[in-house]
């Protein structure tokens, strides 16, 4: 296997504030200068207390954004709404529309992060998994 094929957890993470938010995540941008997909994947880890600010990305750089929940707990905002999540719960930022993250819990909230420009979307039909999800949201 070569070594740019895998990154290990806290390669290369670091500190960082979102969005003006309280107390710095540790973050980590996977595969950020190799990979040739139109997302950036990251890994974000909100301590306890930690937010990201509130914030929306308009029209000079849109973006549309997944956040998935993958331990702790978190409140979102999404628009008007709040959302509770729970490890496995995922929630989709559409660009222009304001969202944020805080983690209410006692333990950290760990996230995978995947974010990038609104496009045409893809036929996922060819693939099984495609498929597969097709049909289970038919059924």
């Amino acid at each position: 296997m070569s070594e740019t094929s895998i990154e290990r957890a806290g390669e290369g993470g670091f500190p960082y504030l979102l969005h003006e938010g309280e107390a710095p995540v540790q973050a980590q941008w996977y595969f950020r200068t190799q990979t040739r997909l139109p997302v950036a994947v990251h890994r974000w880890v909100f301590p306890p207390g930690a937010t990201e600010g509130n914030h929306a990305h308009g029209p000079d750089h849109p973006l549309d954004e997944l956040y998935l929940l993958v331990t702790g707990r978190a409140t979102m905002t999404l628009g008007a709404e709040r959302v509770e999540m729970v490890a496995g719960d995922a929630l989709l930022a559409p660009a222009g529309v304001e969202h944020g993250v805080r983690n209410d819990g006692p333990e950290p909230a760990e996230f995978v992060v995947v974010w990038g420009e609104p496009g045409e979307g893809f036929d996922w039909s060819p693939y099984g998994t495609g498929r597969a999800a097709e049909a289970a949201a038919e059924s």
